[in-house]
Order: C-alpha cells, then sequence, then structure tokens
C-alpha cells in the first residue's frame, strides 16, 4: 500500500510541477540562450557536414564505374581544404566587412567568444564553414571524370577562401546586398546558385566528355556514360534531405525562445515539403515528356526542391513550400535538356539542381516574404551569380593555359580511376 502512495504523490508531484510551468517565466537566461544557440549551431553544422558524405555518394553513384575513387578522393579533399582556407582567410573576409561594404580582411578567423553575442564564436565558425564546403561540393560533380585533381584542388582553394565568402560577406556580413534589402535566409542564390555558377564556368572551360553527345546534340546515356550505382545516388540524395534540415533550420541562428524553436521546427516541415513537390513533379513530367519515370530526374528533383525553398524556408505556407518545390523540379528538368542541347556536359546534373532552381528560389522569395522586394532579390541574385561566374571562368582559364586543366584523351579512356587516383573504386577479386 505505501508503494502505491508514493507513487501517487510522485505523480502529483510530476503533474503540478509541469502544469506550474505555464506560469513560470518564460524567458531564460542571457547564458542559457547562448548555451542553446551554440547547440543549434554545432548540431546544425555537424549535418551539414555530414551533407558531404551525401555529395560524395551522389556523384559516385552518377558518374561511370571507372572515376569513382576520383570522386571520393575529390570530396574528402575539398572539404578538407574547404575547412583549411575558411579558417585562414575565408572567415573574415565574410565576416570583417564594413557596413554596407564589399569585402572584409585577409586574416585568420579567432575566438572572441561573448555571452553578448548570444553564442560561442566557433560554433559560428563551424556552421559558417561547412555551408562554404557546400558550395564547392557542387562544382565537383559538374566537372567530373574529365578534370585533373590537382587543378580541382587549387580552385577549390580559391573557392572556399576568396571567391564565395567575398559575396557570401555581401548579404550575410553585412554588406551592400544586405543594405540594398537583398535576402537569403539559408543560400539559395550565396550557396546553390554560387557553387552552380562556378561549375557552369568550369564546365564550359573543360568541355565534354569525349563521345558524351553526338553530332545532333543527343546524349549517350548507356554505357560507356551509364551511371555506376543507382542506390548509391540514391542514398546520396536521402543523406542530403537529411543534412538540409540543419541547413536551414539552423539558419534560424537562434533557440533560446519559444518562438525560436517553433520557427525551426516550421523550416523543416517546409524543407520537407518542397523537397517532394520537386520529386513529384520531376516522376511526372519525365513520364510525361520522355516516356519514362527517370528515377535520376526525381533525385534531382528532390535537390531542387530542397534548393528553392532555402532562400525562405520560414514564410511559406505548407501549400505555398510544395508549389516551390514543384516549380524547382521543373525548371531543373527543361534546364537539364537545355545543357544538353549547348553540349554541356554536366556528369551529375549540378548545374540545373543548384544553380537555376536557386535562382528560382531566391526571386519566388518575395512571394511569402512581404518584407522583401522583387527588385532587391534581382539585384542579388545577378550580381553574386555574375561574379562567381566571371571569375570562375578567368581563373579557370589561367590554370588551363599554365598548369594545364584536363586530363589526356588516353587518360580519360582509361578513368580517372586509374589516371590520376590509382586505386580501383570496383574491383572483383578471386
Amino acid at each position: 500500500m505505501k508503494k502505491y502512495i508514493g507513487y501517487f504523490f510522485a505523480g502529483a508531484a510530476i503533474y503540478f510541477g509541469f502544469a506550474g510551468l505555464g506560469y513560470a517565466e518564460t524567458t531564460v537566461s542571457a547564458e542559457v540562450q547562448y548555451i542553446f544557440n551554440t547547440i543549434l549551431f554545432l548540431m546544425s553544422g555537424f549535418l551539414v557536414m555530414w551533407m558531404a558524405a551525401g555529395f560524395a555518394m551522389l556523384e559516385s553513384g552518377l558518374v561511370t564505374s571507372k572515376s569513382v575513387s576520383a570522386i571520393c578522393a575529390k570530396n574528402i579533399g575539398l572539404y578538407s581544404i574547404a575547412g583549411v582556407m575558411f579558417w585562414l582567410v575565408g572567415y573574415n573576409l565574410a565576416y570583417g566587412i564594413p557596413e554596407g561594404g564589399y569585402i572584409g580582411t585577409f586574416t585568420p578567423w579567432s575566438d572572441a567568444s561573448s555571452v553578448d553575442t548570444g553564442y560561442s564564436d566557433g560554433s559560428d565558425w563551424f556552421f559558417q564553414m561547412v555551408f562554404c564546403a557546400t558550395t564547392m561540393s557542387i562544382v565537383s560533380g559538374t566537372l567530373a571524370e574529365r578534370i585533373k585533381i590537382w587543378p580541382f584542388f587549387l580552385f577549390a582553394a580559391i573557392l572556399t577562401g576568396i571567391i564565395y565568402p567575398i559575396q557570401m560577406g555581401w548579404q550575410w556580413g553585412g554588406g551592400w546586398l544586405s543594405a540594398a534589402g537583398f535576402s537569403d535566409f539559408a543560400g539559395s542564390t550565396l550557396v546553390h546558385a554560387a557553387g552552380g555558377s562556378a561549375a557552369l564556368a568550369g564546365a564550359i572551360v573543360l568541355g565534354a566528355r569525349t563521345g558524351r553527345f553526338s553530332s545532333s546534340g543527343g546524349t549517350k546515356a548507356m554505357p560507356p556514360f551509364a551511371a555506376s550505382s543507382i542506390p548509391l545516388a540514391t542514398l546520396g540524395v536521402f543523406i542530403l534531405w537529411l543534412g538540409w534540415f540543419g541547413f536551414n533550420g539552423g539558419s534560424q541562428l537562434a533557440a533560446g525562445t519559444l518562438e525560436d524553436v517553433s520557427s525551426v521546427a516550421t523550416i523543416y516541415i517546409n524543407t520537407n515539403l518542397a523537397a517532394g513537390g520537386g520529386v513529384l513533379t520531376a516522376a511526372v513530367v519525365s513520364r510525361l515528356i520522355g516516356g519514362k519515370t527517370d528515377v535520376v530526374m526525381m533525385l534531382n528533383g528532390a535537390i531542387a526542391g530542397l534548393v528553392a525553398i532555402t532562400a525562405e524556408p520560414l514564410a511559406p505556407t505548407p501549400l505555398a513550400a510544395i508549389f516551390i518545390g514543384a516549380i524547382g523540379g521543373l525548371v531543373m528538368y527543361f534546364s537539364t535538356q537545355l545543357l544538353f542541347k549547348l553540349k554541356i556536359d554536366d556528369v551529375v546534373g549540378a548545374i540545373p539542381a543548384h544553380l537555376v532552381a536557386g535562382v528560382w528560389g531566391t526571386l519566388a522569395v518575395p512571394l511569402t516574404n512581404g518584407d522583401t522586394s522583387f527588385g532587391a532579390q534581382f539585384l542579388g541574385t545577378i550580381s553574386v551569380v555574375v561574379f562567381v561566374f566571371v571569375v570562375s571562368l578567368i581563373v579557370f582559364q589561367i590554370m588551363k593555359a599554365t598548369i594545364g586543366l584536363r586530363i589526356s584523351k588516353e587518360a580519360e579512356k582509361l578513368g580517372t580511376d586509374k589516371a590520376e587516383i590509382g586505386v580501383i573504386a570496383y574491383g572483383i577479386r578471386d
């Protein structure tokens, strides 16, 4: 009997304790907010870091079987380079920018954490660094199977250390685009369209893989250009989808109040719905136009939907989020066909999914966020895309004319795994 009486009083204490929370002070101390905000940055950051694995698996699955080891080497290499370069100069190029200015300082990051800032400086550096690495990951898949690995690493250092931080600082660092009223919540343009612009510049300078296009502009989709592993590519997309919750949710930049954590939940919902809209649209359109339900288009449809909602994942209603993602999938599909006609060889479809869908998502922000304008959105989008494309084009051209950019035709025929890495991804053993 005593045991049951004890259970009763314990249960009553728990009940009244929780009920009393409704009357408690809802604002926590600055130190507690600092802790929660820092945790959000760190947890979201490692989710975005996990996207590096998603890009590696997606690209490994969509390249041919003779280029998988090279993709793995490029992805772990670029992530490492991004970390070093963003610490060395990147962070302060972006966040050392004067208010309304254009460029910060070429100095290493340093920790000046204080409760007054609302979060640990180290957690902010980590969160921003993985965004930087994501931008370079977009370039990797487009240029696969014909770029030399060390020129690729050199470009990765330039993009992550200089090009990306400069344009990112224009908005997130309080630069001139921020002053002009441009809005990009989590990087549809600053990350994805920027990465897609660099990828487009590289694809133009490199040219297509030998024999990829027929004289009429048609593509050769089956061997020798067949994807090495659709299951691996699908796994990569699911990893990216998971990481995107950190990408968009973490960009709320705070978790110390009821409003903040509720906003993060809303962002998760809209992010998920937009991806679903992109997938379903790509499935329907590929079936209606091509006669087959193209799984690669569905995979890129998910990415396009995610990219599109990234510019504003908080303000839309769930129905609007589905619409934004669906249009992202639609523009991805038709821009893929356009690249085929232009004979621009994008191995994994990153340019349509990141550049084109990113532009759409950024321009669509005023549809749901009344505090923005189409003029400011257009200004920011065109400025970032042109800047990254032109600078990347110049860098690629200089490398092509000096150290060389593309592997030989013999090496291309042999495969980048053997020619550049010396390790075969899929070896059959007795």
